[in-house]
């Protein structure tokens, strides 16, 4: 019996500290009144908006005209108004030339939401309404376009083989994603960040990246579906982020390339998210399929072996292509199974395993590709690929420089039943080395013997061609990017632009069923629940003064819609910490002072700052996993701060 109560008597006194700790943690947190300043999405931000777009009282006389609706897309606008009855409306949104004119005809409805874009910048854009048997023209002012927009630098169209598409572009370097017309002028940017691919869904929205980092150098959180307004329609989050490209299966889901932070690695994974979910319902990891040390190029690293930058999905075959940079190698798999069927790429180097899917070169001026970008599969069932070019050899005494290379769009034929490949088309390798662009760049297929050849990231150092990307490369350094349009093997357009963009698309302003609809946006998926280094029982008084810190080291603390973000400057070998509070319970998360090792930086628009004072670094920590209010605190080489400050989730 004395047993007994002694442990009695110990649990006692376990749940008497227990209360006491939690008693102790409540004083100190009602210590902790300011709650972190919340960063409005653009999303809720527009759903604001949107309730100001009024329709009641307004007439084809006498519209609700409302200039960049959303806040992000300065050369659009939205005319609203009401008619007796049910009537098409068509617009004309005039420009230089034949062109570059814009028309539209939307149908029969009594309420209109009239979607006008292509508008000239810094001008009073004349914008013609026809409905009921009259036409109505409407003044819309725009601003000036921003000082650092870019323009082109040279312009070459022959109009009588072009329609009015526009030239949709997303950045690598300075500059915004935008579309320029024939005549070069811009007529379509947004003002947010909006990397990598951008192309549009069945449904007509566009489907582009958001503008938050998921993780260094440039992850994002996941995609923006959105109308060329700017508005977010949905939004898509994934635990390891986007990056590069992704495709829209026949079944409207989204095949992504993605990460798997947990591995150590990058680049080496995609998911097929659910459209309407947001579930990942199938993954294809590529360390699992590949040997990661074979068919290294002078890009490779354990990190970033494979470097995945294309994602294609081919339904004759139910295959999907993908590119890997850092091997120089095209690889396709089986959709269901994910095996791989075969390899398009220099055999060097690779173990003897996979000897048996590469091909056989046939035919006369074959070449293969080298650092390769944007492959797919035509409806011909070609391989179209953007050739890099970089060293056009895995062997390093063999390298060719930069100033004797060149980038392509080359075309193969490959027959997967004899293991044959023949290159049947190319253009790009007559330009030479001012045509030559180790990263980023990209091919497109408009139809048979029509293409875009996008070589995207001509880098020059000191006035010499540069072998490494804009974001590595010192120097004096200018950059072009420079798209040509052929048909039937003559250039039908060009345009240079002085900076480095990603990739080019070509596109219509307006889509078959162009509507617009108020409400109805949503989020889907998760960014996943944040690992804790560790997470402890009891409090340790903060005594330190936080002001002492939060200026010197630049530190700032705020609230996304999902997510707490940490950033501060700190100099290499500093241990640092957040620690988030309540109940009794520390829960801690590491922030890791140091930079990626980038070896294809392929968009320098993020990267880590780092000057005498440190690193620019931040720490996201997610909200699934977490509820209710935590007092937030900072570790520094072990000293404790008191913020004085909670977050609630």
């Amino acid at each position: 019996m004395k047993k007994k109560h002694k442990i009695i008597g110990g649990c006692i006194v376990g749940v008497l500290l227990l209360v006491l700790i939690v008693f102790i943690g409540l004083n100190i947190i009602s210590q902790n009144n300011t709650e972190v300043e919340s960063i409005i999405s653009m999303m809720d931000s527009q759903i604001e908006k949107e309730k100001k777009f009024t329709i009641e009282g307004y007439t084809l006389d006498n519209p609700n005209v409302i200039v960049n609706p959303y806040g992000n897309s300065p050369l659009t606008a939205l005319v609203i108004f009401e008619t007796p009855e049910e009537t098409e409306v068509s617009i004309t949104i005039p420009g230089k030339d034949k062109n570059t004119t814009y028309t539209h005809t939307f149908e029969e409805s009594k309420e209109h939401y009239l979607p006008i874009y292509g508008l000239y910048a810094g001008k009073t854009n004349k914008i013609t309404i026809s409905a009921e048997g009259k036409t109505k023209t409407i003044e819309i002012i725009t601003e000036e376009l921003p000082e650092d927009m870019v323009l082109p630098e040279s312009i070459k169209a022959e109009k009588s083989k072009l329609g009015n598409e526009l030239y949709f572009f997303t950045p690598s370097s300075a500059g915004y994603t935008v579309a320029y017309d024939l005549n070069g002028d811009v007529r379509w940017y947004l003002t947010n960040y909006a990397i990598w691919e951008m192309n549009r869904l069945e449904n007509g929205n566009l489907l582009l990246s958001t503008e938050r980092l998921v993780n260094s150098p440039y992850y994002m959180t996941g995609l923006y579906e959105m109308n060329l307004l700017g508005k977010i329609v949905k939004e898509y989050s994934l635990p390891g982020g986007y990056h590069h490209d992704y495709d829209e299966l026949p079944n409207g889901n989204l095949l992504i390339a993605s990460d798997n932070f947990s591995s150590g690695t990058v680049e080496d994974y995609i998911v097929e998210m659910d459209r309407e979910t947001g579930e990942i319902v199938k993954t294809f990891d590529l360390t699992t399929i590949l040997n990661k040390e074979d068919g290294k190029s002078e890009n490779w690293t354990q990190y970033d072996w494979f470097h995945n930058n294309s994602v294609w999905y081919d339904e004759k075959t139910n295959s999907i292509t993908l590119s890997g940079r850092h091997q120089d190698a095209v690889i396709n798999l089986d959709y269901e199974t994910g095996k791989l069927n075969w390899i398009i790429g220099d055999p060097t180097n690779w173990s003897e395993e996979y000897q048996k899917y590469f091909f056989t070169p046939v035919g006369d001026d074959f070449e293969w590709q080298w650092s390769q970008h944007a492959a797919m599969i035509t409806p011909e069932g070609y391989v179209f690929i953007l050739d890099n070019g970089n060293n056009k050899s895995k062997i390093e005494s063999e390298y060719v420089g930069a100033s004797n290379s060149y980038t392509r769009g080359v075309m193969y034929k490959i027959d997967t039943e004899n293991m044959t490949i023949e290159q049947i088309w190319e253009y790009g390798k007559s330009r030479g080395s001012e045509f030559y662009s180790p990263y980023i760049s990209d091919v497109d297929y408009i139809t048979e013997d029509h293409y875009i050849v996008h070589s995207g990231g001509i880098v020059s150092v000191d006035g010499e061609p540069s072998n490494q990307p804009a974001g590595l490369s010192e120097g004096k350094i200018e950059l072009t990017s420079d798209t040509v349009e052929l048909l039937n093997d003559k250039v039908i357009f060009e345009i240079k632009l002085p900076t480095n963009n990603y990739r080019v698309e070509k596109m219509s302003l307006y889509n078959e069923n162009e509507t617009v609809t108020l409400g109805g946006q949503t989020r889907v998926g998760s960014l996943g629940e944040t690992s804790e280094d560790k997470t402890t029982l009891g409090f340790n008084i903060a005594s330190h003064d936080f002001s002492e810190v939060e200026e010197s080291h630049n530190i700032s603390i705020t609230k996304e819609s999902d997510r707490l973000v940490f950033k501060g400057q700190f100099v290499r070998g500093t241990d640092v910490e957040v620690l988030l509070y309540k109940n009794g319970l520390m829960h801690t998360y590491e922030v890791p002072i140091s930079k990626k090792p980038y070896t294809a930086l392929c968009v320098d628009i993020f990267t880590e700052e780092e000057t005498e004072n440190g690193i620019v670094v931040t720490k996201y920590i997610n909200q699934e996993g977490l509820n209710g209010k935590y007092s937030i605190y900072l570790k520094i080489n072990g000293i404790l701060y008191n913020t004085g400050k909670y977050v609630r989730f």
